[in-house]
């Protein structure tokens, strides 16, 4: 019997280690743009979603053509799913609040079919960051006529 017991406790270890080189997904928030124009396009995404495993929590926002989900998920498959199920065009939620970025009117950060404050969100994009950002010169002539610089040349 002592050979049988060691035997079953290295079966057990081995099934042990397997749940341990398991990959724990994280909770995650999944922003997605999705253009929706009536209640039955909103209804479709949901849907697309909601029977996703891992999900706990979906939000649809029509108004901005927003999709909040929130849960045990992958990103890339969210996207995927909401891609396939609904054939709508669909891409990552590329905007964030203007407080964010340093200079939110900026070519390439402004965009006229973002939401009320909201902008492109440049930080993350390499090639449109350069743009967001002012040079030295450029920031020394801007606050040289601020509201804010008390020593700033008053023209009028």
């Amino acid at each position: 019997m002592g050979c049988l017991s060691y035997v079953s406790e290295l079966c057990d270890y081995h099934h042990s280690s397997r749940e341990k080189l398991k990959k724990r997904r994280e909770l995650q928030t999944v922003e997605i743009k999705v253009k929706m124009d009536c209640e039955g396009c909103e209804r479709r995404v949901r849907k697309a979603v909601e029977g996703m495993k891992g999900v706990t929590q979906v939000e649809v926002d029509p108004k901005q053509s927003k999709l909040t989900v929130v849960g045990y998920v992958e990103p890339n498959k969210v996207l995927t799913r909401v891609r396939h199920r609904t054939g709508k065009q669909a891409e990552f939620w590329p905007y964030v609040p203007y407080d964010v970025v340093p200079h939110p009117y900026a070519p390439g950060v402004y965009d006229k079919k973002a939401p009320p404050g909201y902008v492109r969100n440049v930080l993350a994009d390499p090639e449109a960051s350069s743009l967001a950002r002012a040079s030295s010169f450029e920031v020394k002539y801007s606050t040289a006529f601020s509201d804010e610089n008390p020593n700033a040349c008053v023209v009028m």
